[in-house]
């Protein structure tokens, strides 16, 4: 999968607080690249990303794409008809997920506002978010 994700996004590595090699260290890579509530991938990418925090495993996560939708805040689903995983996001420092990286171009692209309904949350160039993806030895889809 991950060399799926590398024909994505290219593969630069421009700032330097973004180291230019592959630090296994950085673990799992979790992209949402869906919006939410179109499909079932961004519940179960919460709940990948969830487990593995339970376990102790080192997870970041990475919205581009329709997916940068997960992060705005005020989202109403009761027209819908069904239940907000979006609220599970604040959840995240209890699992030590710590590095939450959103793509600025997507953003830009759909017209958002970096208003997130969680802390913390990288707003990233198509560069560094490439170079940051590129740290992890592996990359799950969404």
């Amino acid at each position: 999968m991950h060399s799926q994700a590398q024909n994505k996004l290219p593969n630069t590595s421009k700032k330097a607080n973004i180291p230019k090699k592959v630090n296994n260290e950085a673990g799992l890579a979790i992209i949402n690249s869906k919006a939410p509530y179109s499909s079932h991938y961004g519940k179960d990418a919460l709940d990948v990303a969830l487990i593995f925090g339970s376990y102790e495993q080192k997870v970041s996560l990475f919205f581009q794409g329709d997916g940068v939708h997960q992060l705005i805040a005020k989202q109403d689903t009761s027209l819908l008809s069904i239940k907000d995983y979006l609220k599970t996001f604040a959840a995240f420092e209890f699992y030590d997920i710590e590095h939450v990286y959103a793509c600025q171009q997507s953003l830009l692209t759909r017209k958002l506002e970096p208003s997130f309904h969680i802390t913390d949350v990288q707003v990233l160039s198509t560069t560094e978010f490439s170079a940051a993806l590129n740290q992890h030895q592996h990359v799950l889809r969404f």
